[in-house]
């Protein structure tokens, strides 16, 4: 931006100095000249107007320069030094003269001395350029400008100074027109922002206008919350408690009856106990009255419907082949809340409805179980005659075998227990299938039936009074129970008429009678732990069949074994000799009655193993086995040798011993010890 100082440069229009005081603006001062070069100075570029840094003229006029020139602001006696002083004003020189009282003229006239020699010696054109180092014109006069001598400035020092400036204003009088064009555009830009920062003000009175409007409203609306929570609070409890969803209300009226069905129906059951509660007390609400008409038509909807699909429900049971438990436990008590419901609402369709279950109930088992029961006297029964007792005769006991022969029974062994002890320890709970037993040839013996029908009967009670004790639970125990004999009353007729059936005469089988007692005993243990106490009188009923009939059995083989007694007269040829041969007086091998007494013996010994003592099991076998050794009491009379009547009684007990000597029991043990002490009592007198 700073141009070439040659004087060719200088602007005409630049006032001359004083007339009196030569002058020449090519002169250089004193305090400068160790700045300048031998070289001419070179033109510097200019810099962006925008960007000048012609500090010394910073606070020039913004006034347009094309009018009547101004001084530099700051620089008014440099400007009269420059001009021609007026003819009535003294010379400045002189007043300061006057002043300090000293003579300026010397120092002035060295001054131009010097001036005039430096400019003999150093050319103006000759002059370099200052290298201002990319300085301001104040930045390079304030550091790199020489210090100024102490001394107080001369008025030439001033005028010379005076006179560099204005021309130099000349020179950059471009530069200031620019500057001036920069800074009037530099207005127009702070003008036009001015604008913008005054609407933006403006805008944001408003918007502070519009804040301070949402804060009072947001503050109403607070308050307004605050208002409705507490009210809601307060008044939330009492609507939801006479509230009901529409959903709520389609779904009774038309939805199917399913798990969302009964949600909905215990929806409606606690909004009408809760507008009932509050119909009874002192403070009516008038919009629960309003209500209890409309929720009252909806619970007897409900109850139409519940009673729709319970009968439909028990007709159903009626089908044939349907399995009952399938609909009880797969929809009766998947939907249980359904009759309690009706219970509360409509107790005499509730029992209607209970009744006509009932009575299909009882149907169904009854019907199934004849049929069943059909299907088990199909069964081939080995039949225990009164000839197959302990004391018979060998010729009964051959008849009887031709009997059995031409009826097509099988061969069977009426004293012993052989497999039949399986039936009772077997820890399968499948009842025989009807379809089998109808087809089935083979012969059984009675525990065969028994175990089939009464083990069916005890599944079928269980699940059944497990089904009334969760879909009417609400109604108590004992009305269960009720409900419970009502249904199966007539199949525990029909279970117990089997039992006498089978028991009954002709035959007079101890040993099954005994495992239908343990069977019962463990139907019974069975119950109890599946926690049905109902069927408990079926179990009594059928046990007070079964004793008695084993004591009868049993007084039968006592009996038999007591007219033995008395059919031995002297030497008799009976069949109940000891042997058949010429000398059966002189044998003192065991008697066949013995082989068939311990075989009956170990057999019941078994099968009470884990009797208790209040049974009447010991009392029968105590009572045969003091007819069994009455028996060979009066059979060792017929040997007359004592030495051989007592091997006699030794014989006889040794193998009642060998064949009962490994039963288990406390029983067992007690006749085990008596038959020992016997057969020790007739060793030793050996």
């Amino acid at each position: 931006m700073w141009l070439n100082r040659s004087p060719a440069q200088t602007p005409s229009s630049s006032s001359p100095p004083p007339r009196d005081r030569p002058y020449s603006p090519a002169t250089v001062s004193p305090r400068r000249s160790n700045h300048l070069t031998p070289n001419p100075l070179p033109q510097r570029p200019g810099l962006p107007s925008r960007a000048s840094s012609l500090s010394l003229i910073s606070n020039v006029s913004t006034e347009n320069l094309h009018g009547p020139r101004r001084a530099p602001n700051g620089s008014s006696l440099k400007h009269e030094l420059s001009i021609s002083p007026s003819l009535n004003v003294s010379n400045p020189l002189e007043v300061l003269e006057g002043i300090l009282g000293t003579s300026l003229r010397k120092d002035e006239d060295e001054d131009e001395g010097k001036r005039g020699r430096m400019k003999k010696a150093a050319p103006l054109e000759q002059v370099q350029d200052v290298d201002f180092g990319g300085l301001s014109l104040q930045e390079f006069a304030a550091q790199g400008r020489p210090a100024r001598p102490s001394r107080p400035r001369t008025s030439t020092e001033a005028y010379v100074d005076s006179a560099h400036t204005i021309s130099g204003f000349e020179k950059e009088r471009d530069n200031f027109e620019e500057l001036h064009r920069s800074i009037l555009a530099c207005d127009d830009v702070l003008k036009s922002v001015e604008t913008y920062l005054m609407s933006f003000q403006k805008d944001l009175g408003t918007v502070s206008a519009e804040i301070e409007t949402l804060q009072t409203r947001s503050t109403t609306l607070n308050t307004k919350m605050e208002n409705r929570k507490r009210v809601e609070k307060v008044l939330g409890p009492a609507v939801e408690d006479v509230v009901l969803s529409p959903v709520v209300v389609k779904k009774i009226n038309e939805g199917p009856i399913d798990e969302a069905w009964v949600k909905a129906l215990d929806e409606v059951e606690r909004r009408f106990r809760i507008i009932e509660g509050k119909s009874k007390d002192d403070k009516r609400i008038l919009a629960a009255d309003d209500l209890r008409p409309l929720l009252e038509n909806l619970v007897n909807k409900a109850i139409e419907r519940i009673r729709d699909y319970l009968v439909a429900q028990i007709k159903a049971l009626r089908s044939p082949n349907m399995n009952a438990q399938i609909i009880q436990q797969q929809v009766l008590l998947k939907h249980k809340d359904v009759y309690p419901f009706l219970l509360r609402h409509q107790p005499q369709l509730a029992e209607d409805i209970s009744q006509a279950y009932i009575n299909t109930m009882r149907w169904y088992y009854l019907n199934n179980f004849t049929r069943y029961k059909a299907s088990l006297d199909k069964l081939k029964i080995h039949i225990i005659s009164a000839q197959e007792v302990i004391g018979s005769d060998e010729s009964g006991k051959k008849s009887n075998a031709a009997a059995n022969a031409r009826i097509g029974s099988a061969p069977h062994d009426a004293f012993s227990l052989g497999r039949r002890m399986d039936t009772v320890k077997t820890h399968s709970h499948a009842a025989l299938p009807s379809h089998i037993a109808e087809e089935d040839q083979s012969t059984h013996f009675l525990e065969v039936s028994f175990r089939s029908f009464n083990l069916a009967l005890i599944d079928n009670a269980s699940a059944e009074f497990s089904f009334l004790t969760e879909f009417f639970a609400k109604q108590g125990f004992h009305a269960i129970t009720r409900r419970f004999n009502a249904i199966f009353s007539p199949t525990f007729e029909l279970g117990q008429s089997l039992t006498r059936q089978l028991i009954s005469d002709p035959n007079i089988d101890a040993l099954g009678v005994l495992i239908c007692v343990r069977l019962n005993q463990a139907f019974a243990f069975e119950l109890q732990r599946r926690k049905v106490p109902a069927v408990e009188g079926y179990i009594n009923g059928t046990n007070m069949l079964l004793w008695p009939r084993f004591q009868k059995n049993m007084d039968m083989h006592c009996e038999s074994i007591r007219r033995a007694i008395s059919s031995i007269s002297g030497r008799s040829t009976s069949a109940l000799a000891l042997t058949s041969n010429a000398q059966g007086s002189t044998s003192t091998a065991p008697h066949p009655l013995t082989q068939r007494f311990a075989n009956f013996t170990q057999a019941i010994l078994a099968l009470s193993s884990e009797a208790g003592d209040d049974e009447p099991v010991s009392n029968s076998l105590g009572r045969l086995r003091t007819d069994f050794e009455a028996f060979l009491a009066k059979m060792s009379k017929g040997v007359a040798d004592a030495r051989k009547r007592e091997r006699f009684f030794a014989n006889n007990y040794s193998l009642v011993l060998t064949i009962i000597g490994d039963t288990p029991g406390k029983l067992a043990d007690e006749v085990r010890g008596h038959f020992e002490e016997m057969k020790e009592t007739y060793s030793e007198t050996r």
